[in-house]
């Protein structure tokens, strides 16, 4: 069976650019049986079969004279986010997590917010797909250190030098041998949620950096954020229970 370099044989089967391609593999969009593309240049069965993730648009969810609430889908920087809507960020998520994100309209409430912050007093609750079964509530306390490099942010458990970081973790349904979990975090450590699970044997399906998992996506999505009288609440998209996990009740989700 011949290979050929993945960015080509999209080319080919989309009637696109070498570069156009590139692009939408780099951007984390393309897959192969269910299974992300990674490298561009990686090489490929000239029988591959690609199926390109469209983009969805960012939805607002609220908007005063503070802030601005965004349901950022996946495969989208935050920065982008700031660009379309206009305003400076107050928080960031990874591309590849889907969820609330929120935007600052004057440099007041920025000021408070980021004393907010910075005192753990900003209520944050997740939703996750990991591989593996947990049945019971689980509180993970283990110190993170980030190092960040060009090639981008990677965080370790550092119970030497690394900066008290807390998860808490409650199972709301079990598929096969994969949990659907609710994850609320007292800090917001960089890639805090991905690092503890991982390391505690319950790595996020799609997470590539610290799972070793490949998917079409990223299963992390920021369901709920509170800070100061507000709170967002941004509903998951129907892919994100692609894993088994459609039956959820998504009336279910704005009270867990």
């Amino acid at each position: 069976m011949m290979m050929e370099k993945a960015y080509k044989l999209l080319a080919i089967q989309e009637g696109i650019s070498n570069n156009e391609a590139k692009e939408l593999i780099d951007a984390g969009l393309v897959s192969v049986g269910g299974q992300r593309v990674v490298l561009a240049r990686g090489l490929l069965k000239e029988s591959a079969k690609f199926k390109i993730t469209k983009l969805s648009k960012p939805t607002k969810i609220f908007e005063d004279e503070n802030i601005i609430a965004i349901n950022k889908p996946p495969f989208i920087t935050s920065e982008k986010i700031a660009e379309i809507f206009k305003f400076p960020l107050l928080n960031r998520l990874d591309k590849e997590t889907s969820g609330v994100i929120m935007l600052y309209k004057n440099e007041d409430f920025q000021k408070r917010a980021i004393r907010e912050f910075s005192q753990n007093r900003v209520r944050k609750t997740y939703l996750a797909i990991i591989k593996g079964i947990v049945c019971e509530n689980l509180s993970i306390d283990q110190p993170l250190s980030t190092i960040r490099t060009k090639s981008g942010a990677y965080t370790k458990i550092d119970l030497k030098n690394g900066k008290q970081a807390i998860t808490h973790i409650t199972p709301i349904a079990v598929e096969g041998k994969k949990s659907l979990l609710k994850v609320d975090i007292e800090t917001g450590r960089t890639h805090q949620i991905r690092a503890h699970l991982a390391s505690s044997g319950f790595g996020i399906i799609g997470d590539e950096k610290y799972a070793k998992s490949s998917a079409k996506r990223l299963y992390l999505h920021s369901l709920r954020s509170a800070i100061f009288d507000y709170e967002f609440f941004a509903e998951p998209d129907s892919g994100f229970f692609d894993q088994g996990f459609e039956q959820i009740d998504k009336g279910f989700l704005r009270n867990i």
